[in-house]
């Protein structure tokens, strides 16, 4: 009986041992599923992540597709949006020079002014004189540089485009350029651009432009006085040459680079233009500028202009379609008003490389200008 007290108790103990393995065994069931668990969560990771740029990616683009159609809006509601973008005053290329300073930028030969051409307003005007009288030029005065556009040479009144200032580095290199041939250069920047003090506008701007006109007519004699534009300088350039003959006094000549018929169909064709097949492009973002009172009508303007005239465009320009200055030189050749002047439209190829700005660089310029 103690015998049997005896295999019974061990069996039970037994018994009650047995469940150990299966505990056992479930824990390493359980301890099999963790990685298959890890490897889900590892899955849904990279789908998250996807998920999520995705959704940025999304995110972004809808803002961007807002913005887009937002700003013919703000345009159309504030015109002086548009202005700012023809005449980008704002943008002031190189930085950091000292326009009191045009020695730093290699031109020794330089005077710096400032004329006042109406109330509150105050215009920076840089004055090189002829690469022959360099060597007299060194540590004189505004009055000898004053005194020096009375001698026997030419005088370009130099009206530059939009954006950066008269120190701008293509602009500087024509300076060089026209001085080795013997002319003197006038330029200046228009109220609003450089330290020129004032508001740009389209108006003003021309007014400059006759300011210094005069200024220099007052001190070169009979001397030959030429006007030459470049893009947006065009515009000024027909502007004060209309008005110019308009009261009789002409200059010499017209010398118009890279230039355009009128605003409107510049904005139309530029290629920075994202815009240009928008529904109602016009309305949008044309129809503001006029109402800013901004035309730059050269188209117009050659047909009262009785001087002679000569066009300057590169076939590579991708800032004022070539074109559109092929266009200006057939409205001038049969205007009336040119038919006793001598008109001529200069070409330059594509190959050549000189683009919106670099006309500078032909060799063959000197003998154009001749």
């Amino acid at each position: 009986m103690r015998k049997r007290n005896e295999s019974v108790t061990v069996e039970h103990e037994h018994a009650a041992a047995a469940p150990a393995p299966l505990d056992k065994g479930c824990s390493l069931r359980h301890s099999l599923r963790l990685p298959a668990a890890a490897a889900d969560t590892g899955m849904k990771r990279p789908l998250g992540r996807r998920y999520g740029l995705w959704f940025r990616l999304r995110k972004l683009i809808i803002w961007l597709l807002g913005v887009y159609i937002a700003i013919p809006f703000l345009v159309k509601l504030c015109p002086a949006i548009q202005a700012k973008l023809v005449f980008l005053n704002f943008v002031r290329v190189p930085y950091f020079i000292d326009l009191k300073r045009p020695q730093d930028q290699g031109l020794n030969h330089t005077c710096n002014y400032y004329l006042q051409p109406e109330e509150d307003v105050t215009i920076g005007v840089w004055h090189t004189v002829p690469a022959a009288l360099w060597k007299n030029a060194r540590g004189k005065d505004q009055l000898w540089f004053e005194d020096a556009l009375g001698s026997s040479h030419p005088v370009i009144l130099y009206l530059h485009g939009n954006a950066g200032t008269r120190g701008g580095d293509h602009r500087v290199e024509l300076y060089k350029v026209l001085s080795s041939l013997g002319y003197h250069v006038v330029t200046f920047d228009y109220r609003g651009w450089g330290d020129s003090i004032g508001s740009p506008s389209e108006r003003g701007m021309t007014y400059d432009a006759l300011h210094v006109f005069d200024w220099i007519k007052a001190r070169s004699g009979d001397n030959p006085v030429y006007i030459w534009g470049h893009s947006l300088g065009t515009g000024v350039a027909t502007n004060l040459v209309r008005r110019l003959c308009e009261r009789e006094t002409p200059p010499d000549a017209l010398i118009l680079e890279s230039p355009f018929t009128n605003i409107r169909e510049e904005a139309r064709s530029h290629p920075f233009s994202i815009y240009r097949y928008f529904p109602g492009f016009d309305w949008f973002f044309l129809d503001p500028i006029t109402t800013s009172g901004i035309k730059f009508a050269n188209d117009e303007n050659v047909k009262y202009i009785s001087c002679s005239l000569l066009i300057l465009h590169a076939e590579d320009d991708p800032v004022v379609p070539f074109h559109l200055g092929k266009k200006l030189y057939n409205i001038a050749a049969t205007s009336r008003s040119f038919r006793d002047y001598k008109v001529q439209f200069v070409p330059f190829h594509t190959d050549l490389g000189y683009r919106h700005k670099y006309i500078y660089r032909s060799p063959e310029l000197p003998r154009i200008l001749r």
